[in-house]
């Protein structure tokens, strides 16, 4: 059974203009161990269904299962009881500014009621499990942002809670700080077998982490899937927007497109893509020695994922109609996704 089970859940609130409808019917399971994520734009309703996760908001309709309990229905003492087993990692870290970093992280294992001395190990552990050795006496404001997300994310899992909760962890991070929090989540998923659910706008932070996908459009989740089915055959028109935005070079819109279709007007324009073991294979080199064209590789990017590796290559074939025909035809047999942009 999974962990984590959302049925038909429904959450509305009350606005000027009427009822707005937050989340609308999502049906979700996350399995133990996952790091499953949830990928939308803003006003997607992903924000509010973590609140439902963590119990900060009640559902509408619905169940919203976290192992044997129905958080919707939990209230008083039993609702702190489970916030306690239900890590939440925050955009913008929520550290108390008058503690050091080893006050901020004893403070939820303080208010949980632990020891002194057992505080006081479990601290030292936190410590070394994010990193931040040497810096147990400093104060936010003497840290960077990787390293408060590092605080917020040992303070999260002090109570070895069963699930960690992450809204936007990495947003306010520049890129390289962003990969080195998202290497620490995969470690502690891996250490600590925790089953972690992220939120974000990024399908930079789903490639690069991430089991499962969900992606949310409208207080709806309108696809999901192994974050490497979603990536090799997206089907809905916002998942493919998120997909061509980390596959394709940053510089590549419809712009670039016409630009390429007007200055390499010969032969065809084929847009190329690669999955698991293709992307490791010489398709390329096989089809100019097989077929009398050449190839021009216009634009490419090749990225991983927790499953593999996937890329996306801009070409050009030249030659007669034949040959090109031919080299298409080789590129589908070899299970090479493909789009023609541009045909002679």
């Amino acid at each position: 059974m999974s962990l984590i089970r959302l049925n038909h859940v429904k959450k509305s609130f009350a606005g000027k203009e009427g009822q707005v409808d937050a989340v609308v019917d999502v049906n979700l399971a996350v399995e133990k161990g996952e790091i499953f994520g949830i990928v939308g734009y803003s006003g997607a309703g992903k924000s509010t269904l973590i609140r439902l996760l963590n119990g900060l908001e009640t559902a509408t309709a619905g169940e919203v299962l976290v192992g044997d309990q129905n958080v919707a229905q939990l209230k008083g003492k039993e609702l702190r009881a489970y916030r306690k087993n239900a890590g939440m990692v925050f955009q913008h870290f929520n550290l108390l500014w008058s503690r050091t970093v080893e006050e901020n992280i004893l403070l939820p294992l303080e208010i949980a009621g632990y020891p002194a001395a057992e505080r006081q190990k479990r601290a030292i552990e936190l410590i070394q499990l994010v990193g931040l050795e040497g810096r147990e006496n400093a104060y936010p404001s003497q840290l960077s942002g990787g390293q408060k997300q590092r605080v917020g994310i040992a303070r999260a899992v002090a109570n070895q809670p069963a699930i960690l909760l992450c809204d936007e962890a990495t947003s306010a991070l520049d890129p390289q700080t962003t990969d080195e929090v998202l290497e620490l989540l995969v470690d502690i998923n891996r250490k600590l077998q925790l089953t972690i659910v992220l939120i974000t706008h990024e399908m930079h932070v789903i490639r690069k982490i991430c089991h499962k996908v969900a992606v949310m459009e409208k207080g709806r989740i309108v696809e999901t899937g192994t974050v490497g089915e979603v990536f090799r055959n997206p089907q809905e028109e916002v998942t493919k927007r998120f997909v061509h935005q980390e596959l394709l070079p940053e510089e590549y819109n419809e712009t670039s497109q016409e630009y390429l279709i007007e200055n390499y007007a010969q032969g065809d324009i084929i847009q190329l893509h690669f999955q698991g073991e293709q992307a490791k294979k010489p398709v390329i080199s096989q089809a100019i020695k097989k077929y009398d064209i050449d190839i021009n590789v216009l634009q490419g990017k090749l990225q991983q994922t927790q499953d593999g590796s996937f890329g996306t290559l801009v070409v050009q074939i030249v030659g007669n109609q034949n040959e090109r025909a031919k080299a298409i035809e080789f590129f589908k047999e070899k299970g090479v996704g493909m789009e023609v942009l541009h045909h002679e």
